[in-house]
């Protein structure tokens, strides 16, 4: 986090701890608001962000990433994800384009590691990968007057209803992730300012709340406890754009297709409540009796609920939660409340 931006949220009385905005002061509070549907803001510096630079920037991340880079262009985002030859996942990010170079937002946990593991990719290619987290500030917006509110700020018109869109100003560029919310990408120079003005009609908020809709959005985030532990179906990626089974071939894509079209996957996501004052952590193991001693699951992401608990993102054997309870931690743990997800799997 640049020491400007961190000097800045201070002032506003945020709690920062390893790039990690905890709270404004109130974190009940404060999650409550963002379940109640009010018009929120977060910063977003616990996400690193990887630029990919030169003619043949396209070509290389078309032949190591999951999703399809040629669909992505300056008004598309799109999620996606980054394997081992085994298809397992190193990690996921949020991947667009300004101008002719793209961008990746992952988590800062990630960033230096997947950076590096890249560019031993890079050889001939004219394409420079460099770290561009501390060249803007990220803020998210949610609210139902979010994209009136960027609007009249930044002076960009956004179509809130073409979720994934990316409008682009001069200096500033805006993410419509879904119909009410948003996340700005702006100078260091110009953030203080646009805070500011943002907060004379959004509360700020703790990373914990944006990382809380992210839960409630079905959209896995890849961390280093769970770095290598699924394929991109079992967290739901084709089911969100993550995944292309028509693109060629990158790392992984092999297994990926085969577990795609011969119809293997014992594993899905599901989004779930754990009541517990313990805290449930990504990582941690899941288990049912029809499997013994063995491990039916894994938590992806998890966060304190505004309701008390935890609310989690999960993969678990889908035979286990169609027959059985699923518990956290051990057999006698507490018991998972399976929810919907806001979208459909395929079969």
């Amino acid at each position: 986090m640049h020491a400007i931006w961190l000097a800045h949220l201070k002032n506003y009385h945020a709690t920062v701890k390893d790039h990690y905005v905890a709270h404004f002061g109130d974190i009940p509070a404060e999650l409550k608001d963002t379940q109640a549907g009010a018009t929120i803001m977060a910063d977003l510096s616990h996400y690193g962000l990887i630029q990919f630079s030169g003619s043949d920037a396209q070509s290389f991340l078309q032949s190591q990433l999951s999703c399809d880079v040629k669909e992505i262009n300056p008004q598309k985002a799109q999620y996606g994800s980054y394997c081992t030859p085994k298809g397992r996942i190193l990690a996921s990010f949020l991947l667009w384009q300004k101008s002719e170079d793209y961008l990746m937002q992952l988590p800062a946990s990630l960033g230096a590691s997947i950076l590096k593991r890249l560019s031993l990719y890079v050889l001939r290619a004219k394409v420079q990968v460099t770290d561009a987290s501390d060249t803007t500030v990220r803020i998210g917006i949610r609210g139902q007057n979010a994209a009136e509110l960027i609007g009249e700020i930044t002076g960009l018109k956004l179509n809130s209803n073409q979720p994934m869109s990316v409008v682009h100003g001069e200096n500033i560029s805006i993410l419509c992730l879904s119909q009410h919310r948003m996340e700005l990408i702006i100078p260091i120079e110009d953030a203080s300012i646009i805070w500011k003005h943002l907060a004379r009609y959004a509360r700020p908020v703790g990373a914990a709340c944006w990382d809380w809709l992210d839960i409630q959005s079905g959209i896995p985030v890849i961390l280093p406890e769970t770095q290598e532990a699924f394929l991109p179906q079992m967290v739901n990626l084709d089911a969100i754009g993550g995944v292309s089974f028509k693109k060629g071939c990158y790392p992984g894509q092999e297994i990926v297709a085969r577990t795609q079209y011969l119809g293997k996957l014992k594993r899905r996501m599901f989004l779930a409540h754990i009541s517990t004052d313990e805290a449930v952590k990504a990582g941690d193991e899941l288990y049912s009796i029809d499997m013994n001693n063995q491990s039916s699951g894994r938590i992806v992401n998890a966060v304190p609920s505004p309701n008390g608990g935890f609310d989690v993102l999960t993969v678990i054997q889908q035979s286990s939660v169609d027959a059985h309870q699923i518990h956290w931690q051990s057999l006698n743990g507490p018991v998972l409340e399976i929810k919907l997800l806001p979208y459909s799997l395929n079969a």
